[in-house]
């Protein structure tokens, strides 16, 4: 059970989450007739301070404060590809956000599908890219609400039954309902409290453990001892060589999904230039340096003793935190990252809703319908898919949502080659991409599905069978048929659709670029 300190504490910083949250308007609120880009994107006028906290505080999820940690409590170092993963993503950043930024702001594209439904001509190829986008993004938002509920619960924060239902729903509900009146910019401002709160809070925990153990290789060494390690060279804090492949895989693989995900690239939208994008992919490394931070944590409570429930490795940290911080620095901790899951929920439900609109709506149900209609159904869907992972939530098994986030991971990278490869050549048949993406959907699915929903899968018979991640193995048979496949249709002579992105650029040729300097 909670004491009254940790709860007071608790409540303020959530409290303090909603109160930004109704300020979301004073944002650089638009004066312009309501349309989705300045709902859905806050009229791509945040600058690199609010792009930073808004991408960082989407990019680095409250399930990841907790599963990154829960997963180094449990098997030690393959835990850690999440820090090089990270890493990856801020060049890939650098180079693949703001060129896809410049080519959706000179067309007015609001979502990657509308880039390829530009880009390739290819209605269908464009509707796959949006309902993958919509299917790997819906795990992912009810991760969001798990992490909050193993938060709660380790704090004592979380009644039994139908109480610690309507808790969880209340903790929800303020940004929901912020989302719905002022949309990006809701999760914009909160991002402000997550980034303080987060790197406050982490501090003062990481300060307390090291004070306890008296450093951080008498941390690891408890840790090792805690799982089972007789000797250094054998410690299972250090990867074996047969793990190699998976790790390298798995942290190759998670960085180029990441940036296909429809949350991380509408906060990448939001931008106010491509300057201002290079400058935040350039400064991301900060909030790496808080997801290692957050795994060390997971150390530490093996080296701590640490009882997580069974099958609930992600309570550790919490567990950890109740057990070495006062109670007033405690709720601070638990309501920076429940404010943590806040944000990425905010934006994944704005960009499931956008691409619904945008990419199926529009295009095969009302294809005349206003900027304001369109606006009006984005709000519905987002609040509709807010509803329904919380419904998920309660209906169904945790590990029912983990496992299909760890499919979801995978079928987003399948959307990697129309869209990433679609910036630098439009060589690719659409029709190509559509068959290599069918192929990495059906192979992926059978990959993790066959190993009982893990993402590392064998390949190869014998005594030693090569380990890698199901996602790069799909993603590379997806390759391979597109290319095979483009081949052939040239052979055949079989037309492509027109590229809508080309005109454009020919038209404004030797005019002023409408962003000025931001322009490459």
């Amino acid at each position: 059970m909670a004491d009254g300190a940790m709860t007071a504490t608790f409540l303020a910083v959530i409290g303090g989450a909603s109160l930004l949250a109704v300020t979301a308007r004073r944002l650089r609120p638009s004066e312009r007739l309501p349309s989705l880009e300045g709902w859905a994107l806050a009229d791509r006028s945040l600058g690199a301070g609010w792009t930073w906290l808004l991408l960082g505080g989407t990019v680095y999820t409250a399930y990841t404060f907790t599963a990154v940690p829960g997963l180094a409590y449990g098997n030690g170092a393959p835990a850690f590809f999440a820090v090089p993963y990270t890493v990856i993503v801020c060049p890939l950043a650098f180079v693949l956000l703001s060129r896809l930024w410049n080519v959706a702001r000179r067309h007015g594209y609001v979502t990657a599908a509308d880039f390829v439904r530009g880009r390739y001509g290819s209605p269908p190829l464009a509707l796959v890219v949006a309902l993958t986008g919509i299917l790997a993004t819906m795990p992912y938002l009810a991760l969001q609400l798990l992490g909050i509920r193993a938060v709660l619960t380790a704090g004592g924060l979380y009644p039994h039954g139908v109480t610690g239902d309507l808790v969880m729903v209340a903790v929800f509900a303020g940004l929901a309902v912020a989302t719905y009146r002022h949309g990006l910019r809701a999760p914009a401002v909160i991002s402000a409290l997550k980034a303080v709160a987060v790197f406050v809070s982490l501090t003062a925990v990481c300060w307390l453990v090291l004070r306890r153990f008296g450093g951080p290789g008498a941390v690891f060494d408890g840790a090792a001892r805690a799982l089972g390690g007789t000797d250094t060279a054998h410690s299972p804090l250090l990867l074996t060589p047969g793990q190699q492949p998976a790790y390298a895989t798995l942290a190759f693989g998670s960085a180029l999904a990441l940036l296909m995900y429809p949350h991380v690239l509408t906060a990448g939208f939001a931008a106010d230039g491509t300057r201002t994008l290079r400058k935040v992919s350039a400064g991301l490394p900060a909030w790496t340096a808080l997801l290692a931070l957050f795994g060390f944590l997971g150390i530490a409570a093996l080296a701590a003793g640490v009882r997580a429930p069974e099958g609930s490795a992600e309570a550790a940290v919490p567990m950890l935190v109740d057990r070495l911080m006062p109670g007033p620095l405690a709720g601070l901790v638990f309501g920076s990252i429940v404010v943590g899951a806040l944000v990425p929920a905010a934006v994944m439900s704005i960009a499931a809703a956008t691409g619904f609109v945008r990419n199926v709506y529009v295009e095969y149900v009302h294809p005349t319908a206003t900027p304001k209609r369109q606006v009006r159904v984005a709000k519905a869907v987002s609040l509709t898919a807010k509803l329904g992972a919380v419904a998920f939530v309660f209906g169904l098994r945790d590990q029912d949502a983990i496992n299909l986030q760890l499919l979801g991971g995978v079928w987003i990278l399948q959307i990697f080659p129309a869209v990433a490869v679609g910036l630098y050549t439009r060589w690719l048949h659409p029709r190509a991409l559509l068959a290599g993406w069918a192929v990495g959907m059906v192979a992926g699915t059978y990959l993790v599905v066959r190993e009982g929903f893990s993402s590392i899968v064998p390949l190869g018979t014998g005594t030693g069978p090569l380990e890698i991640y199901a996602g790069v193995a799909a993603l590379l048979l997806n390759l391979i048929v597109a290319v095979a496949g483009t081949a052939a249709l040239a052979r055949l002579g079989v037309p492509r659709g027109a590229d809508a992105t080309d005109l454009p650029s020919r038209l404004m040729a030797g005019r002023r670029p409408q962003t000025g300097a931001d322009n490459p």
